[in-house]
């Protein structure tokens, strides 16, 4: 297990929560990519214009590591109405304690099958 991994991506949740986009970018590489099914993008501007555009907090649930990627499900309540609770899940790659890659997925099976991560990466 990587602690420091896991704590690069936890960082990067606190700090994306909180409207602290500094923080997020320090924890980012340069070239970070950023992607759904609908997209992606690159690089800190495009990091910086995407957290202006999150208005939620994220509570971080299971956690799965192995080798550099970090796959977290997540309960995900907009800012403007708390209660429209969704979930999700976000899988990173990590390189030297900075998140170099983020895709968001639908659910926390897409996200593993898309890693190839299972339940024996599951962090306790």
């Amino acid at each position: 297990m990587s602690t420091s991994e896991i704590a690069t991506v936890l960082a990067w949740y606190d700090a994306l929560s909180a409207g602290d986009v500094d923080t997020l970018l320090s924890l980012s590489s340069d070239d970070i990519e950023i992607g759904d099914v609908n997209g992606a993008a690159q690089g800190h501007v495009a990091l910086r214009d995407w957290a202006g555009r999150t208005d939620a907090t994220i509570d971080v649930g299971r956690t799965y590591y192995h080798d550099g990627v970090v796959v977290v499900e997540e309960t995900i309540a907009p800012k403007s109405d708390p209660a429209a609770l969704d979930t999700g899940a976000t899988a990173f790659r990590v390189v030297h304690d900075h998140v170099t890659s983020v895709f968001f997925h639908d659910d926390l099976a897409a996200a593993l099958a898309a890693t190839e991560l299972t339940d024996t990466d599951l962090q306790s």
